[in-house]
């Protein structure tokens, strides 16, 4: 009896382990609101799961890079990281910069990927790409990880 308790108690310890080394993969990820992706990601914080860049986060993806610490954080090989000022739609629905939007975008970023944006000229219309070395000397490397699920 004693056996079956211990055994189910280390059953129970590992599960919890399992769970505590969650992983969400971020792949094909071109973003969207970004209040939606504030929300979302603050959710993530709090559940300490480890975040996978395998793929594109673009546009309001990228806020996780803030709202996740960097030790959270690990990129692979595919990882690309893809920063534009916010917009919205002006008259006739053409898209117009929000500088407000753009600004509270850029103060979400870790000091070290806002310098690498400054760099390259700021948050613009165009899209920067943030990818391979450039990355890696950012944000670790992915060791083995069973990611969770997809976060699109």
């Amino acid at each position: 009896m004693k056996f079956r308790a211990g055994l189910l108690a280390a059953a129970i310890l590992l599960a919890e382990i399992h769970v505590s080394h969650a992983a969400i993969r971020i792949a094909g990820d071109r973003g969207g609101l970004i209040d939606t992706y504030v929300d979302r990601y603050e959710r993530l914080r709090t559940s300490g799961e480890t975040v996978i860049i395998d793929g594109l986060c673009a546009s309001s993806c990228t806020i996780v890079l803030g709202a996740v610490g960097a030790d959270k954080i690990c990129v692979t090989s595919k990882a690309a990281l893809g920063f534009h000022a916010a917009w919205d739609f002006g008259r006739k629905g053409r898209t117009i910069t929000d500088p407000d939007a753009t600004n509270y975008l850029y103060s979400m970023y870790p000091a070290p990927v806002q310098r690498w944006i400054a760099a390259r000229g700021g948050l613009r219309p165009q899209l920067i790409l943030l990818r391979g070395k450039a990355l890696q000397a950012l944000y670790k490397p992915c060791a083995q990880h069973s990611a969770r699920r997809p976060r699109r």
